[in-house]
């Protein structure tokens, strides 16, 4: 009995398993930046670069290792000698190695922008996404409205055509009408899934957790006016190069002169002195080695080091006129499309739902036709999907506008 009451309850922990559902990952327009810089694989990956800069910048301006000198010299019948012990080391005559530490030190800088700039490209990837979701989302609202509506007035059709005071043709065409929104919100769940398929990734889940979208579009404001460059971490980049390349160029200017070595040696000596027999001699001293400039001055690298400063100067002038184009670029674009919603709000969709109703009043008292009515409607639902695709449009220009500037 108690192994049939096992096996029962087993059988049923089993026939359960399939009903629990995986964790979901909740997410929103606002909070996606927040599981992005928490969960991104490539995000992560990118982080290591910094860890790179810094062991780069621990090993810079460190003096070369020390060298240490052996000789030993007979004759052929071992009686003379020589020994030969020497310790030397290499010094900068000029300020080399500090110069080496701040260049390091200032790629570091520029590693960690290049980390926040690949999480700026992420992110707003990701919120165009989540944009385009919510978008859909509101039009398949939208056309399920139009398919209450629609249903309702097959209904009605239907009625009246079983009571002999109506066309059934009609009542068909508003069937049709309805089925074919329908496929129009499967089209959008098709969409959806593959919007989803593309956050995913970009979120760092897993395979089996499913991803639930929230919120929806907010109305549209239009951001101030103000473009600030400096906060975009590939402006930051630019500059940081800049100013790695200016500091390069004191660098290769300090190479023109080799390092200087000095040593010490310490000798013994065994040697014949005829007929007083042999002496041993002890010899300590210095050693010193300098480098003259006469061939090499450093001059090509000297001046590839003044072009690349050059050339990195340049590139963030331009690289801060772009992105105050882009800013104000997304802006004008956000202007015109709040301009179309609200003359769509305001002018156009109460128009075409006063004509719409009209012209479902003259149908029903038999002064128009099913046409007239259901191109009504058909204006309608045309109009309420131009304005969502404004505010998906205003939307993905905001997002770009908020890139554009770094903003959290």
């Amino acid at each position: 009995m108690f192994k049939l009451h096992f096996l029962t309850l087993l059988a049923c922990a089993f026939m359960a398993q399939p009903l629990i559902a995986e964790p979901s990952v909740v997410v929103t327009l606002g909070s996606i930046g927040d599981r992005i810089r928490a969960q991104n694989p490539s995000l992560a990956a990118a982080r290591m670069r910094i860890q790179e800069a810094v062991g780069r910048m621990n090993q810079s301006g460190r003096l070369s290792n020390p060298d240490l000198d052996t000789s030993f010299e007979h004759n052929s019948n071992f009686r003379e000698g020589k020994l030969e012990i020497g310790f030397s080391q290499r010094f900068p005559v000029t300020n080399r190695l500090q110069l080496e530490k701040e260049v390091s030190l200032t790629e570091l800088k520029a590693s960690e922008a290049e980390v926040r700039e690949v999480e700026r490209q992420i992110i707003a990837k990701a919120r165009e996404a989540v944009v385009k979701v919510l978008g859909t989302r509101q039009r398949r609202e939208l056309l399920r409205e139009q398919i209450g509506v629609s249903k309702e007035f097959s209904d009605f059709l239907t009625e009246i055509a079983a009571k002999g005071e109506g066309s059934a043709l009609d009542a068909g065409q508003a069937k049709l009408e309805a089925a074919g929104l329908s496929m129009e919100i499967r089209q959008l769940d098709a969409s959806e899934t593959a919007l989803v398929g593309e956050l995913k990734p970009l979120l760092g889940m897993r395979t089996g957790e499913t991803l639930s979208v929230s919120g929806s579009l907010p109305s549209p404001s239009l951001p101030t006016i103000a473009a600030d460059p400096s906060r975009r971490p590939d402006f930051q980049v630019a500059k940081l190069n800049a100013q790695a390349a200016a500091q390069g160029v004191a660098l290769e200017q300090a190479r023109r002169y080799d390092d200087v070595e000095g040593g010490l040696f310490a000798a013994a000596e065994r040697m014949e002195d005829a007929p007083e027999g042999y002496e041993n001699e002890a010899i300590i001293g210095l050693r010193f080695k300098v480098a003259l400039p006469f061939w090499n001055k450093n001059e090509g690298a000297i001046q590839e080091a003044e072009a690349k400063k050059l050339r990195t100067e340049k590139e963030a002038i331009a690289l801060g006129r772009g992105i105050r184009l882009e800013a104000e670029a997304a802006r004008a674009e956000m202007a015109e499309w709040t301009r179309l919603i609200g003359e769509i709000d305001n002018t156009l969709l109460p128009l075409a739902d006063e004509q719409s109703k009209l012209a479902e009043d003259a149908y029903r008292k038999g002064q128009g036709e099913i046409q007239a009515v259901l191109r009504a409607r058909e204006k309608r639902l045309q109009l309420s999907a131009a304005r969502l695709d404004a505010l998906r449009e205003f939307h993905l220009a905001r997002v770009r506008h908020g890139s554009a500037l770094a903003q959290p």
